[in-house]
């Protein structure tokens, strides 16, 4: 099973698609209502967000959830079996507190059982399989907002919890799936590494959060290591495919790592329509542990994780690129290319993406918006002062204006 959840801003469009009140959701038959909390009976989507707004603080005011299960595992279940997996997901949730090594808790607890939420059952158009929506809000009814830091690991592990007492999955499962993530996180430290370093891998993995644990040889090198996350412990030879991170390999897996970043070429993002538009211009192929820049001016190195971003692949034929956008520029790219209301989200959130991280210069981009007012979107070099969030939006509106943005209602903006 796997369970997702997100801090947004938009409450109401996304209480309007889960219960199947948005003009874009195609087949409103296929939603089921599950589950109120603290609301009285027979609210709207409008009724249930001024319920939440009256309590949710500014900013991020809902929190969305998704739980998706097996088909197999549920297809004799009855509403009641529904509320039931819920309930069960919101006390797992709601249970996790995370602490470090040193035992001291840098993640509350949160409250989903006290907050004002509505649940709903979405079945697939096509193949009905069946995935639970939900919308939460930030605040509990005690006023206590509650904790959405890593709140995307919390939904995982909630769910696998579930999963497990439920026994719809193994703890080998889990083992699995907990050491594919270790394994992205210790491929994104060697991609970050300018140089071979084992100290340097080392200092970097423990700066994550992890331990290492090595073992050494007869000859005083090291023959094997165990990376652990809280009381998980994953060997080196069990994490990525091929072994490739084993003591044995890690630095040619480096030097592989490094020379297929420095001879891949740039590619523009996206394919040409029938628009009369000009291409896309590349820029040089750079490493991407490297800064590039936009125009005159600096880009920020996002190929290395940091705290507060998430990780973003683009794909260009053959060509995999990888890096770590910040979450609050992601969120702008999310709300303006929402997957629930434009059908080519996923193109123009590359793009912009492309654009952000300089991986496509904008110059040859179209980005005016026909309708007058004072913000020039053409002069992208004036904008030396520019924030992370306003050059996200920039590039938000440049991609659009590029592509153009289909609705799910079939206009094109």
């Amino acid at each position: 099973m796997i369970g997702k959840a997100k801090s947004i801003n938009h409450g109401i469009n996304d209480i309007k698609y889960i219960s199947g009140e948005s003009r874009h959701k195609e087949h409103p038959e296929l939603i089921y209502h599950v589950k109120d909390n603290l609301l009285p009976c027979g609210l709207d989507a409008q009724g249930v967000w001024d319920m939440m707004k009256a309590h949710a603080p500014t900013g991020n005011n809902v929190i969305r959830i998704e739980i998706s299960p097996a088909k197999e595992h549920t297809k004799d279940f009855t509403m009641e079996d529904w509320q039931q997996l819920w309930d069960d997901f919101v006390r797992e949730f709601d249970n996790i507190e995370m602490t470090g090594d040193d035992g001291k808790v840098y993640s509350h607890k949160t409250n989903i059982a006290g907050s004002i939420y509505t649940a709903w059952l979405h079945l697939e158009s096509d193949s009905r399989i069946p995935h639970l929506h939900a919308a939460v809000c930030r605040k509990d009814c005690n006023g206590r907002t509650n904790n959405d830091h890593k709140i995307h690991i919390r939904a995982h592990d909630a769910a696998q919890e579930v999963a497990v007492k439920r026994g719809w999955t193994t703890a080998m499962d889990i083992h699995k799936a907990n050491a594919d993530r270790v394994a992205e996180d210790l491929t994104d430290i060697l991609l970050a590494m300018p140089s071979w370093s084992w100290d340097d891998y080392v200092a970097r993995v423990l700066a994550r959060g992890y331990t290492l644990v090595t073992r050494p040889d007869s000859k005083g090198g090291i023959k094997g290591y165990v990376v652990g996350k809280g009381r998980a412990r994953f060997k080196a030879s069990e994490l990525g495919r091929g072994r490739k991170l084993m003591a044995s390999k890690i630095e040619q897996t480096w030097q592989k790592l490094h020379a297929k970043a420095e001879t891949k070429p740039v590619r523009p993002v996206g394919k040409i329509g029938a628009r009369t538009v000009a291409p896309v211009v590349p820029v040089v192929a750079q490493p991407v542990t490297q800064s590039v820049t936009l125009s005159d001016k600096p880009v920020a190195d996002y190929s290395a994780w940091r705290e507060g971003t998430s990780r973003y692949e683009l794909t260009q034929g053959s060509n995999d690129y990888r890096f770590h956008i910040p979450d609050n520029v992601m969120q702008v790219f999310n709300d303006e290319f929402d997957y629930r209301e434009t059908v080519n989200h996923k193109e123009l959130t590359d793009m912009a993406v492309a654009l952000f991280v300089g991986l496509a210069a904008p110059d040859a981009v179209p980005t005016g918006g026909g309708g007058g007012g004072s913000d020039n979107d053409d002069d992208w070099r004036d904008r030396k002062d520019e924030d992370e969030i306003e050059r996200a939006r920039r590039c938000a509106r440049a991609a659009a204006a590029h592509h153009g943005k289909k609705t799910k209602s079939g206009r094109r903006r």
